[in-house]
């Protein structure tokens, strides 16, 4: 990047940079068309035209050394488009040949360059839209694709919290909110609630292959036709047959009752999971002040009107809905430079939380808490003498680690020789407005640190971001089971673990027949663990704690004897 120096009494360019210190925009980075944006005050948006269009297609292509990118690449041989779908795998190179990341770069250096032109000042500064499902790998690229393009990103702001932004919604004094977003290729709906100046986003689902593409698919399938002019021509049908009753070009035709009976079953997907994030977020429909319509796919009459019937309200759809988050985003960047406006608190979609033993998911951050946030939580040793103890952080909704994603591993070591049980680690996850996170570790005693910042080089396909949640639903009491049983199991290794040193270091103190009732319970429950009966490994464990009762005691008195012995003048 080249930078161009000037004198100090140079005025002009200092009026230049600094009117640019004001002037932020807001960016809708979307899968195939983003909006560029900027906010004047508080009533006044601007939507800006690039190559005398508000949809910039989200398309780059390379030739001859060139970079083109929006609608220029159409042209062109070879053309990237929906990378934004690889944001959280941002290490792979599509086609062997350019990252996530540096295609999110070109288009938005391209969007950063031609808003200079359009408003004739620098722009340094960015609020950009992401998904409400978008991982922390995935907002981290987003924020890397930025910097790459030379824009500092003031927040990364959920699509659907900029929706409501847009529609003015903070300017209520109170209100629950639900905004309903059905795009191309995915589905989020978020519940909102403004309670005296603060915008907080109570729950947020959604299904990541779930969108407008997925009636054109079932148009095509109707037709018999796989082709992709055919898509094009669904496309066309679809959208024609918001004004129209029946449809037909060339060799295919379609009529709006035709439409309503292939599109029907995939918004009624779209109200289960309202049904389910109303649920998350502790609300009823009556519950329910306004409903907000975001994306193209909600111009369908029939999705209008089934979201209609099941909210009983007529949805706000007074607002373009290909623009509306891009002008939400230019709101927010308006606030946060000026130093006014509501406060927005959004939720993490995911929880995170720690591998802890037996391969259990101990939940630190559960999913739907408002961020910015912070949670402490304290740890212990497992084993004897334990120096060290390594974290597995992982995110996701299942019981046992193994099913969740893995963000992260480290260290804490350092940690002086004690007994097991005994050691305090105290482990703080702190999420950020972006959704990163960082986790820091520390010993009580020592005060032996470790910290780390999430940034994984992997994330989660759309398939499995897809299904994570639906995942957890589905498998919930399957997973409940398996975490009792490994608890279970864990808590036996551990009670055996004592009593063999217990045996070790104070055995004289059993008398033959106890020693035997222990040594004989002990094997039963040894042999127990290698099968799956919870109820008997539990029997088992009372019985054995029974039987060595009197042992601790004897202990105990063993104890505090010594010490009476060694306190004698």
């Amino acid at each position: 990047m080249l930078l161009q120096l000037n004198e100090p009494s140079s005025g002009k360019t200092n009026a230049i940079l600094e009117k640019s210190l004001l002037c932020a925009i807001g960016i809708d980075l979307g899968t195939t068309h983003s909006v560029i944006a900027v906010a004047h005050s508080h009533d006044k948006v601007e939507v800006l035209l690039i190559d005398d269009d508000a949809l910039v297609p989200s398309c780059v292509a390379y030739e001859d050394d060139c970079v083109y990118t929006g609608a220029e690449a159409f042209s062109k041989l070879t053309v990237f488009s929906s990378f934004k779908r690889f944001m959280d795998a941002p290490a792979i190179c599509l086609r062997g040949e350019k990252t996530p990341i540096e295609l999110s770069a070109a288009l938005l250096q391209k969007i950063r360059i031609s808003a200079e032109k359009h408003l004739g000042t620098f722009i340094s500064k960015a609020v950009i839209t992401v998904p409400a499902y978008f991982d922390d790998t995935a907002r981290q690229a987003t924020k890397d694709a930025a910097a790459l393009a030379g824009i500092e990103v003031l927040r990364l702001l959920s699509e659907p919290t900029a929706a409501a932004l847009a529609y003015g919604l903070d300017e209520k004094n109170e209100g629950v909110f639900a905004i309903y977003d059905l795009g191309g290729g995915t589905f989020d709906i978020s519940i909102l609630k403004m309670t005296k100046g603060v915008f907080q986003v109570l729950a947020t689902g959604g299904d990541t292959h779930l969108g407008g593409d997925d009636i054109d698919d079932a148009i095509c399938a109707f037709w018999q036709k796989t082709d992709e002019l055919s898509r094009r021509k669904a496309r066309t049908a679809k959208e024609a047959l918001s004004q129209t009753d029946v449809w037909q070009i060339d060799d295919v035709h379609l009529n709006r009752e035709q439409l309503t009976i292939l599109a029907k079953p995939f918004i009624e997907r779209t109200i289960d999971i309202a049904g389910r994030v109303l649920a998350d977020a502790q609300m009823s429909v009556p519950m329910i002040d306004g409903v907000v319509m975001v994306g193209g796919a909600t111009r369908m009459p029939l999705v209008q009107a089934m979201v209609e019937s099941y909210f009983g309200k007529v949805p706000l759809t007074n607002l373009d809905p290909d623009q509306v988050v891009a002008r939400g985003a230019a709101l927010q960047a308006f606030m946060l430079t000026e130093g006014q406006g509501t406060l927005l608190l959004d939720v993490t979609p995911l929880s995170l939380g720690v591998e802890t033993m037996g391969g259990l998911v101990e939940r630190i951050i559960p999913r739907n808490t408002a961020i910015p946030t912070r949670i402490r939580q304290e740890f212990t040793t497992y084993e004897n003498n334990q120096t060290a103890i390594e974290f597995h952080v992982v995110q996701g909704e299942r019981e046992l680690s193994q099913d969740c994603r893995s963000l992260a591993r480290f260290t804490l070591s350092g940690i002086p020789t004690m007994p097991a049980g005994v050691a305090r680690v105290a482990v703080t996850y702190q999420l950020d407005a972006d959704g990163l996170l960082s986790i820091e570790a520390v010993e009580q005693q020592t005060g032996q640190k470790q910290t780390i910042v999430v940034r994984p080089s992997y994330g989660l396909s759309e398939e499995q971001l897809r299904s994570m949640i639906y995942e957890s639903h589905a498998h919930g009491q399957d997973d409940m089971e398996k975490r009792l049983l490994i608890e279970t199991k864990v808590d036996a290794r551990r009670f055996l673990r004592y009593c063999q040193t217990a045996y070790e270091e104070d055995g004289h103190l059993l008398n033959e027949t106890d020693f035997c009732l222990i040594q004989r319970l002990s094997a039963e429950l040894e042999t127990a663990l290698d099968y799956n009966d919870r109820v008997e490994l539990k029997r088992l464990i009372e019985h054995l704690k029974d039987a060595t009762s009197t042992f601790a005691v004897a202990r105990i008195n063993e104890a505090l004897r010594k010490k009476l012995v060694g306190n004698v003048v």
